[in-house]
């Protein structure tokens, strides 16, 4: 948390520019070294095939409503991150652009993990929907196993970690940027102050591991999995679902194609964002809830 403090209160320039150049490659190359080794282990085919084969029966609504879901989290819609990414970009950005660079890029690198790591379920037998466990408890005794586990095991840790640490700071800019912009903090009382409270509210949760085992707010949940289940399936579609209605209905049409660029797709673009979107939230949001699927 210190390192993150740090490199947000240097600022957009100095902070934030400057280790995402550092941290985004570097994650990019060690998954791809990892792809490489992978590749070359007895279970890719395997892998492969598990990845790929398309089992059609299984594409269901709630398999639909599981994967728009699960985009609000990889994608950081909801929480105010691409918002505050967005508002430092320059007038000259292409937006849309942008956007699908950055949906494509995502879905990829998504793609390569998944050949990263399932490959070497396969060649040691474990289970591939182990869950979080498989990274934290069953990968490490695989890579142990395997010549030059160590090196691969460092890898895969180090690339854990990088993309932990950009994803921490994205979610502090945030806040920070709140305080900056809208209270008129000086960036370094809004880091620092933000950050302490980030941290000492994440602490229960790092407890729940050991000490706090016992509390449960949700039945049979840990306090870090009954709070991942709140953010997961619910803070994030009903953000998604506010910002897609201030898209849609409160910002001025002319300021959106002002930003839109393209007047040949806008027109798609503001239907979905004032129907499709807003209804597949909800969908989300009910499926989540219970009421459908």
């Amino acid at each position: 948390m210190a390192l993150v403090i740090a490199i947000v209160v240097g600022g957009v320039a100095k902070g934030l520019e400057r280790w995402n150049k550092v941290l985004m490659p570097a994650l990019v190359a060690i998954l791809l070294v990892l792809f490489v080794v992978a590749l070359r282990s007895p279970g890719a085919a395997a892998g492969f095939r598990f990845m790929f084969h398309a089992d059609f029966h299984k594409l269901t609504p709630k398999a639909w409503l599981e994967a728009l879901g699960h985009s609000f989290f990889t994608l950081s819609l909801g929480m105010g991150a691409m918002l505050t990414y967005g508002s430092y970009l320059s007038t000259k950005t292409d937006l849309l652009r942008s956007a699908v660079v950055i949906a494509v890029f995502d879905a990829l690198m998504a793609l390569v993990a998944g050949l990263v790591i399932f490959p070497i379920c396969f060649t040691f037998g474990l289970q591939p929907a182990a869950g979080p466990g498989l990274i934290f408890k069953t990968l490490p005794v695989a890579f142990a196993q395997m010549h030059g586990g160590s090196l691969f095991a460092l890898l895969f840790f180090l690339l854990l970690a990088f993309a932990a640490l950009t994803s921490a700071i994205s979610l502090l800019e945030v806040a920070v940027a709140y305080f900056v912009d809208e209270r008129g903090w000086p960036r370094p009382r809004a880091t620092l102050g933000m950050g302490g409270v980030i941290f000492l509210l994440g602490i229960p949760s790092a407890l729940s591991f050991s000490r706090l085992a016992h509390v449960h707010l949700y039945p049979g949940m840990t306090l870090f999995d009954s709070l991942d289940t709140l953010a997961t399936n619910y803070l994030l579609p009903i953000g998604g679902l506010g910002i897609a209605l201030v898209a849609g209905w409160r910002l001025a049409r002319p300021v959106a194609l002002e930003e839109f660029r393209d007047p040949r797709l806008f027109p798609y673009w503001h239907l979905a964002i004032r129907y499709l979107a807003p209804v597949a939230v909800v969908l989300i949001l009910l499926f989540k809830m219970g009421v459908v699927g």
